[in-house]
C-alpha cells in the first residue's frame, strides 16, 4: 500500500484542513499512512469511539483490520446527536469529507467513545445523548449490541451500569465476554459479564467495579469524568483514564470483583504530561498511551497530545496530534505480528482518522519527544 494523505480546505475550526501528523512516530519506520475523513453523507462531525474488527470477525460487510469510527456530534455541530459509525478499509480508498463509508446508523444519538467489537461477530456501541447540544440536557444513554451487518440485536439500559457509557475495553473470551465501561454521569466504571451465541449476547451479571471518579459538565467538552479503560487480563488488572481527576488509576482484580473499590491506585498523574486524559490503549511493549482531551490543565504550548507511559507510572514520550487544542480523543491498537502493529487515531479538529499500519516497535523506542 503507498502512502496516502487527503489534505482539503474545510470550513472552520472543526472543518479545517485535514492535517493530522503524529510527530515522529513514524518518521524513520516508512510505515505506511492512510488519512481519511469521517464525515459521512449525513454530516455527522467530531469523532469520538475508534476500534479494529479483530481477526477471526465473521465474514461480511466488516472484514478483519477494518476501523469502526463513532461521531459523537450531529452535522450542525451539536453535541450528543451524532448517530452514525463509519468504516474505513485501511489498504482502500480514502473518504473524502461527506464521503465516509456508513456501517451503522443509530436511533439513538450521541455515540460515543464506547466503542468495542466482539470477535464472535458483533460490534458494542455507547451512547450519551443531549436534546441540544447542550451540557444541562446530558441524559442516561445505552449499549447498543449491533451485528456484522449493522443490524441492532440488543439494547441495553441501566440507571446504575450504564450512566453515560463514555467509553470501554473488552476482555474477549470467544463464547463469553467481560465488558468494561466508564460512566461518564455517576463516575463509575462497571464490568458486564455476557454470554454469547449467534444471536447474540445475553448478560450474566453486571457489578461496580470502582467508583469515585471526578465528573462535571464542561462547557465545551459537554461532560468529563471517567474515559479510556485498557484491561491486562494476565495480571487482572484494569486501568482507567479519569479525565477528572486527571490521572490513571489502577483497579486491582476488576475481572472477578463484586465491590467497588474508590478509584483504585494512581498509577500515573504526571501534570507536566497530563492534561485531561482520554482514550487509553496498550502499546506492544506493554506500556500504556492516552490522549490528553485539554480540557483538564490545558498546555498551549502542548495540545492534543498522545502520551506513552509504562505501567509503573514512569513518562516515556509525548506527541501532538494537532495545533489545535481538544483535537485528541478515541484511540486504537492491534498486534498484527509479534514486533508489529496498527496505531490508529481520531482527530476531532479535522474530522478525520490516521491510521499506521505496521509501524514496528520502534515506536516505543526511537521516536523523537515533543517535550522532555
Amino acid at each position: 500500500m503507498q502512502q496516502t494523505r487527503y489534505c482539503a480546505p474545510f470550513a472552520g475550526r472543526m472543518l479545517a484542513a485535514v492535517s493530522v501528523v503524529l510527530v515522529s512516530i513514524v518518521a524513520a519506520q516508512a510505515a505506511d499512512i492512510v488519512v481519511s475523513s469521517t464525515i459521512p453523507s449525513n454530516g455527522d462531525l467530531n469523532p469520538y469511539g475508534i476500534v479494529f474488527v479483530p481477526e477471526g470477525f465473521p465474514a461480511g460487510t466488516l472484514t478483519p483490520g477494518d476501523v469502526l469510527v463513532s461521531n459523537f456530534n450531529n452535522n450542525k455541530n451539536l453535541q450528543g446527536l451524532g448517530t452514525t459509525i463509519i468504516k474505513l478499509t485501511p489498504n482502500g480508498a480514502v473518504a473524502q469529507p461527506g464521503k465516509a463509508a456508513t456501517f451503522f446508523t443509530s436511533k439513538l444519538p450521541g455515540l460515543s467513545t464506547a466503542l468495542g467489537v466482539l470477535r464472535a461477530g458483533f460490534v458494542v456501541v455507547g451512547n450519551v445523548p443531549t436534546k441540544n447540544g447542550k451540557s444541562n440536557t446530558v441524559q442516561q444513554g445505552a449499549l447498543q449490541i449491533v451485528d456484522g451487518s449493522g443490524n441492532v440485536v440488543t439494547t441495553l439500559t441501566d440507571r446504575t451500569f450504564l450512566d453515560g457509557p463514555w467509553d470501554l475495553t473488552i476482555n474477549d473470551q470467544g463464547s463469553r465476554a467481560q465488558i468494561f465501561v466508564s460512566n461518564v454521569l455517576n463516575g463509575t466504571v462497571s464490568r458486564l459479564d455476557v454470554m454469547i451465541d449467534a444471536s447474540g449476547i445475553m448478560i450474566v451479571q453486571m457489578v461496580t467495579v470502582a467508583k469515585g471518579y471526578l465528573t462535571r459538565t464542561d462547557p465545551s467538552a459537554l461532560v468529563v469524568g471517567p474515559t479510556g479503560l485498557a484491561y491486562d487480563p494476565a495480571t487482572n488488572m484494569l486501568f482507567v483514564a479519569s479525565t477528572g481527576d486527571n490521572a490513571i488509576f489502577a483497579v486491582a482484580g476488576a475481572g472477578n470483583a463484586m465491590t467497588p473499590v474508590d478509584k483504585g491506585t494512581v498509577v500515573f498523574n504526571d501534570t507536566r504530561h497530563l492534561r485531561g486524559p482520554l482514550g487509553l490503549v496498550f502499546a506492544p511493549n506493554g506500556n500504556l498511551i492516552t490522549s490528553n482531551g485539554d480540557a483538564v490543565n490545558p498546555d498551549p504550548n502542548h495540545p492534543s497530545e498522545i502520551v506513552e507511559f509504562t505501567k509503573q507510572g514512569v513518562f516515556v514520550r509525548e506527541f501532538s496530534l494537532d495545533p489545535a487544542s481538544g483535537s485528541a480523543f478515541g484511540l486504537a491498537t492491534v498486534l498484527t505480528h509479534p514486533s508489529q502493529f496498527d496505531f490508529a487515531a481520531v482527530n476531532d479538529d479535522t474530522n478525520a482518522v490516521a491510521v499506521y499500519t505496521h509501524v514496528s516497535n520502534a515506536f516505543t523506542t526511537t521516536a523523537t519527544a515533543t517535550a522532555p
